[in-house]
């Protein structure tokens, strides 16, 4: 589904992707596009949403997507400040970019996230290890469960903050780079947009650290990339 209230973008976009092999379906307000949404039959494979929208805007759609599915979502906008980008990813975007745009790369984060999100479903008679917990400092990072605790008190994460601690918990003292982390939690080939990084390592940073200015857990290398210094237990 492509929600955009801008038709010439929509009129440029839309067979664009139809010609890619893509069956569109188009919506042009935020009302329009969560009665589309809870209508699907079958559910849509991604979202492609516009922040700004008359009636109710891409922020609110996104809440009444995620309430019901973790469908991708790849968020457009064009205000490119650091502000709507955390808002975008920190509400549940998989994915964020900003208006003007190229048509071969917006098809390359399309073809990525529904690539991600296939890759990321665990097969259905799949067992989960066991005795899968880590502990580190006043952390606890549960593997079978996806639980997290920060001195006895459940953290709650996303599915990208969780694979970005798990990426450190499991390999102490290893340095990695954004694009490392990148390749690893989204399981795709790095595009540069280091403002995705960012954004959810400071999210992650404010649920596990007591000081996110002075992180305990994952401390920064300037110019490098990020590592665990904490011993693990």
């Amino acid at each position: 589904m492509f929600v955009e209230d801008d038709r010439s973008i929509s009129e440029m976009v839309g067979p664009y992707l139809e010609k890619e092999g893509y069956n569109v379906t188009y919506a042009y307000d935020g009302l329009e596009a969560e009665r589309k949404f809870q209508e699907a039959q079958p559910a849509y494979d991604l979202v492609i949403l516009d922040l700004m929208l008359p009636h109710r805007s891409g922020m609110e759609v996104l809440q009444t997507i995620r309430a019901a599915s973790l469908v991708p979502v790849l968020i457009l906008s064009a205000k490119d400040g650091e502000v709507d980008k955390a808002l975008g990813l920190g509400f549940g975007a998989d994915d964020y970019l900003s208006k003007p745009f190229s048509l071969i790369e917006l098809t390359a984060r399309i073809k990525a996230a529904i690539r991600r999100a296939n890759y990321a479903a665990p097969p259905v008679n799949e067992v989960p290890a066991k005795n899968q917990r880590i502990e580190i400092g006043g952390l606890v990072v549960d593997m079978e469960t996806y639980e997290v605790e920060r001195e006895g008190a459940p953290v709650r994460l996303t599915s990208k903050e969780f694979g970005i601690l798990k990426l450190f918990v499991t390999h102490p003292g290893k340095v990695f780079t954004k694009a490392q982390i990148y390749a690893s939690v989204w399981n795709d080939h790095y595009y540069g947009d280091e403002n995705i990084i960012n954004v959810h390592m400071r999210r992650l940073r404010e649920k596990i650290e007591t000081d996110p200015s002075a992180p305990q857990y994952i401390k920064t290398l300037w110019g490098i990339g990020y590592k665990l210094e904490v011993e693990q237990k």
